[in-house]
């Protein structure tokens, strides 16, 4: 694996899971779409090694908060702790099969969307919006594309 330039490699993917989360469909389709900054940040995580990647972690949540208008440090607090559960498994991860990695991607999803849920609670109150539930069951299913189309990406 090309691990010269980590950070040029974060950088494109980052830019690519900000597209991604901003493309224009209808409300049910983008609450129960796959939390793609948590998806491309998680197989950065796994399979380049780096230093301060909670800080960066930080950084990406805020920015992907301005992206989407959500309540500042939201994204930011799930994507941290989401990412400390990844960091924990990383050693497992790395060298499980497709199937367990999803399970970890659903793991690393449904606490991503606790903390992002519990934050929106606070904040706004509850909401009949059912359709967010769907959103780690998609992550873990997207994971295998993911994963093969960022694999080929990091060798070029």
């Amino acid at each position: 694996m090309n691990t010269q330039r980590p950070y040029l490699f974060l950088s494109k993917i980052t830019l690519f899971a900000f597209i991604l989360s901003a493309l224009p469909f209808t409300a049910e389709i983008l609450d129960g779409s796959p939390f793609w900054m948590l998806l491309l940040y998680a197989y950065w995580l796994v399979n380049f090694p780096a230093k301060g990647s909670l800080f960066i972690a930080l950084i990406l949540g805020v920015l992907l908060d301005i992206l989407q208008g959500d309540i500042l440090g939201q994204n930011a607090l799930a994507l941290i702790i989401a990412s400390l559960f990844i960091i924990n498994v990383k050693q497992s991860f790395y060298v499980s099969n497709l199937s367990t990695q999803q399970v970890y991607v659903f793991l690393a999803s449904s606490i991503y969307l606790g903390i992002f849920l519990f934050t929106h609670t606070l904040i706004h109150g509850w909401s009949d919006n059912y359709y967010l539930l769907l959103a780690p069951i998609t992550s873990a299913l997207i994971w295998p594309l993911i994963r093969f189309f960022l694999l080929k990406c990091s060798h070029q």
